[in-house]
């Protein structure tokens, strides 16, 4: 077992930004101006797996999405929380209320206002398009970028680690 597969052993809690890890960065508007963003499936898959099997799952978003609850919730995703200007007071709120401890989290971020946020998790992640500054300070960097299964990549190497990736659970939606 390598020194990777070590750390995800205690992951219980998987956070994500949303714009560039669980989207590609790209923002559609609509015609009445309401901004559009599109998923990938094989992330939605992951994320619905992990709530079966007992994860907790959030996201914490500077952007102020409305349109993304109600997917999110769909898959599980229970926890999301957006128009947050300051993500490191959400996440100690979301710890105290979960009695979690930094090496039980995975926090995947792509850009700089998830620095500050990432450097108090003991699993910081990144998509393979994260600005030079996030990659830095990483323990893992994907192969894949924001919304192009880079959310798949991080949970599936947790479940794997953990010895639950094929479990019954996987074969179902």
């Amino acid at each position: 077992m390598n020194e990777w597969e070590k750390t995800l052993k205690n992951v219980t809690t998987f956070i994500f930004d949303y714009d560039g890890v669980m989207t590609d960065g790209t923002v559609y508007m609509d015609s009445n101006g309401d901004p559009l963003r599109t998923s990938n499936v094989k992330d939605g898959y992951a994320l619905q797996l992990a709530s079966k099997l007992g994860y907790h799952l959030a996201v914490i978003s500077g952007a102020v999405v409305t349109n993304i609850t109600k997917r999110l919730n769909a898959l599980g995703v229970r926890d999301v929380f957006t128009g947050i200007p300051d993500k490191v007071v959400k996440l100690e709120e979301y710890m105290e209320q979960y009695g979690l401890t930094p090496e039980q989290i995975v926090y995947v971020g792509d850009d700089i206002p998830d620095l500050p946020v990432m450097q108090r998790v003991g699993v910081p992640a990144c998509p393979a398009d994260a600005a030079a500054e996030i990659q830095q300070i990483c323990k893992y960097i994907s192969d894949r970028p924001g919304g192009r299964g880079c959310v798949r990549d991080i949970i599936e190497q947790t479940l794997k680690a953990q010895g639950k990736w094929m479990s019954a659970e996987a074969y179902s939606w």
